[in-house]
């Protein structure tokens, strides 16, 4: 097994941190100061860290109203596993240029299967890549193009 990057260290910080915001409210310093104490939080990129509890905090209501079109069933309705993990990943897509489509995906899928439900990771992945493909349309076509199997020649015999 390959070990966490520090990248992936903070978006799992995050995700807890999320699911504690969801579950009992608070503010984004103290959700902060709480994962500092998490033994995983030496190995993570902290200003990644930052950027997505702040970040996800402070455009709540915005990244709701960008992931709702994208479902199949009422936001409430999600866990609060799969709604963070949503939340991460939109924010993402939608404030982080420099994060490539093809990492928010593989990210959220990732985390996903740590955390959530047995299939979520696999409705997560369809919520967020219709939601690239709305955000960054033609950065998720080069993406899925460059994951395309290659197609055989015709067999001319």
């Amino acid at each position: 097994m390959k070990p966490k990057t520090p990248r992936r260290s903070a978006r799992e910080l995050a995700l807890q941190s999320l699911y504690a915001w969801q579950l009992a409210g608070g503010e984004a310093g103290e959700l902060l100061a709480q994962a500092k104490e998490a033994q995983e939080y030496g190995h993570a990129d902290s200003a990644l860290l930052e950027t997505l509890v702040r970040g996800v905090i402070s455009r709540a209501a915005d990244l709701q109203a960008l992931i709702a079109p994208c479902l199949d069933r009422s936001f409430a309705s999600l866990s609060p596993v799969e709604r963070a993990v949503l939340y991460i990943g939109a924010f993402e897509l939608s404030a982080e240029a420099a994060t490539p489509v093809k990492v928010v995906l593989n990210e959220a899928v990732e985390i996903g299967k740590s955390f959530g439900g047995t299939d979520g990771y696999k409705f997560v992945n369809g919520v967020l890549e219709r939601l690239a493909a709305t955000l960054r349309p033609a950065e998720l076509a080069r993406a899925r193009r460059r994951l395309a199997p290659a197609t055989c020649p015709p067999n001319s015999s």
